[in-house]
């Protein structure tokens, strides 16, 4: 018996079944996983929503070639807006930049105690920490970061014993945060090995931009938080430290210690 090999016939009185995303095919399914993963959705979208503001009262009013002028000048002015108070600064500017902001703010800790040194190079890499900062906590090697205010700062859960990880919009920090951590490793055997005994330094992160939504969370063993939580970070080292604080004789021979071990970049 012959089988018929084209699509069946829809049975009257039934409607054929209406395309959904579900049966969209593979590319198309592909392009708009592509857009809604985009960070700038959302600020295409608040465009998209500002011309259709200005668009209706306008078309009614003047007429809709009228209408699509203002509504195409208010997307260009939306556009301008953005890009001058959101837009990616370049990477050498951003880090200088955040530098800059973590040496004012540590400059204002000095009276709790707290000395730092800034862009001090590891021998024998190509990596700076920083700053280096010595006081009543302890010794800390601290990352200035400055991200893309448009992109949230979180944490992801992980499988791994390391515990959450943080991200920046859709982008992994993990390995910043593994070399924020290898830099104070480093600074701390260069330290040890100047002085003749141990000396630990805790890896810190500060985050310019976005906003960070914790005062302190300690990931993967890194302290991270907000540019604008560095005095009150150091601030309370002092109390929160369990170990005992240290005198103004051990900070300053530490830091003395890491003028020569760590040289200026």
């Amino acid at each position: 018996m012959d089988r018929e090999t084209g699509p069946k016939p829809t049975p009257a009185g039934r409607a054929a079944p209406v395309e959904g995303p579900q049966n969209l095919p593979v590319p198309a399914r592909a392009l708009m996983a592509r857009l809604a993963a985009d960070p700038r959705l959302p600020y295409w979208i608040r465009r998209a929503v500002i011309s259709a503001v200005v668009f209706l009262p306008v078309m009614v009013w003047q007429g809709w070639r009228l209408g699509v002028t203002f509504a195409a000048i208010a997307a260009i002015i939306d556009t301008i807006y953005q890009s001058r108070t959101m837009a990616l600064i370049p990477a050498a500017v951003r880090v200088s930049s955040a530098q800059r902001r973590t040496k004012r703010r540590l400059f204002l800790v000095r009276v709790s105690g707290y000395l730092a040194l800034h862009s001090r190079s590891i021998p024998g890499t190509r990596s700076i920490v920083d700053h280096l900062v010595i006081g009543p906590g302890g010794v800390y090697a601290l990352d200035s970061e400055r991200w893309d205010r448009r992109l949230p700062v979180r944490t992801v859960a992980s499988d791994s014993a390391a515990g959450p990880v943080l991200y920046h919009g859709p982008f992994s920090q993990k390995d910043r945060l593994t070399h924020a951590r290898w830099e104070a490793a480093r600074a701390a055997r260069l330290l040890s090995n100047e002085l003749g005994h141990d000396i630990t330094v805790r890896p810190a992160m500060v985050i310019y931009g976005p906003t960070v939504p914790w005062a302190v969370a300690t990931l993967r063993g890194v302290d991270v938080f907000a540019g604008r939580s560095v005095g009150r970070y150091f601030r309370s080292r002092k109390r929160t430290k369990s170990t005992g604080t240290l005198s103004w004789e051990e900070a300053g021979e530490i830091f003395t210690a890491a003028q020569r071990a760590l040289p200026l970049a």
